[in-house]
């Protein structure tokens, strides 16, 4: 992971910053054509047409634009029927990043560059915890592995990845999501319980100010984020810097958060 200043790269809107870059080998540019079945994607390479997986369930409202660049990552792993993973869209105003996979280790190296001072306490990251039998948050964090092994002074993070965005507002979800619903009701219970919860939304695009949930699309997903807040959860949202060389990372200039 290499650490770049913001305004060493490209100008944009979260210049003067410190982002933890993370490479994505391979990147190859394209033409978007058209997604279509939820994961599948035709686009136009320098070798000719391509069928490639879309790895998002979401609607990717606002950045399905025909004819737009896009980067891919391509394979020739015989066991795979779709030789190419789509990465990254072009939109008027910014670079989005549409693979879901990727924020997770995002934000782990966030929280290992240290550069977030409400995690400066915790020493121990496990990635990927149940919390019980059929439910798994994104991540927990504690101020050791001894309290980690104990069950003390826990803080929980569940982890978004935002594609869509209007007038410089980050919004999300982008279609209804029962289980972002559900996460956000367990988040409160873990807080009602005592632990520290959090929802980490991180905004794949660099042309965004401010953060609000999508009352349009999934009005009680905007209730119960308002609830959560209410309650005592904490709410983040971090743009990233997205660089067609570089690769894309976490910049440490959270945006305006608006319910």
């Amino acid at each position: 992971m290499a650490r770049h200043r913001a305004k060493d790269l490209q100008s944009g809107g979260i210049c003067g910053y410190t982002v933890e870059m993370k490479q994505i080998p391979n990147l190859e540019t394209a033409t978007f054509i058209k997604r279509y079945k939820r994961f599948f994607a035709d686009i136009e390479t320098d070798k000719g047409p391509l069928t490639i997986h879309v790895p998002n369930t979401g609607s990717m409202k606002g950045c399905l634009n025909e004819g737009a660049p896009c980067l891919y990552t391509p394979t020739d792993d015989p066991n795979r029927k779709l030789k190419g993973t789509l990465q990254f869209l072009k939109t008027e105003s910014s670079w989005v990043g549409v693979n879901t996979s990727l924020p997770n280790g995002l934000v782990q190296s966030f929280w290992e560059s240290g550069q977030n001072p409400a995690w400066k306490n915790f020493k121990f990251c496990k990635m990927e915890h149940k919390i019980h039998a059929k439910t798994r948050l994104d991540m927990v964090l504690a101020p050791s592995d001894e309290d980690f092994k104990e069950g003390c002074n826990l803080h929980f993070i569940e982890i978004k990845n935002v594609t869509m965005a209007e007038d410089g507002v980050a919004l999300f979800p982008d279609a209804v999501t029962t289980r972002g619903q559900k996460h956000l009701e367990e988040l409160m219970e873990l807080k009602n319980q005592g632990f520290g919860a959090e929802i980490f939304f991180v905004i794949q695009r660099t042309d965004c100010e401010t953060f609000s949930p999508c009352e349009e699309i999934d009005p009680e997903y905007a209730r119960l984020l308002r609830v959560a807040h209410e309650q005592g959860v904490q709410i983040s949202a971090f743009p990233c810097w997205i660089d067609e060389k570089k690769g894309v990372g976490i910049a440490n200039s959270p945006l305006k958060i608006q319910l």
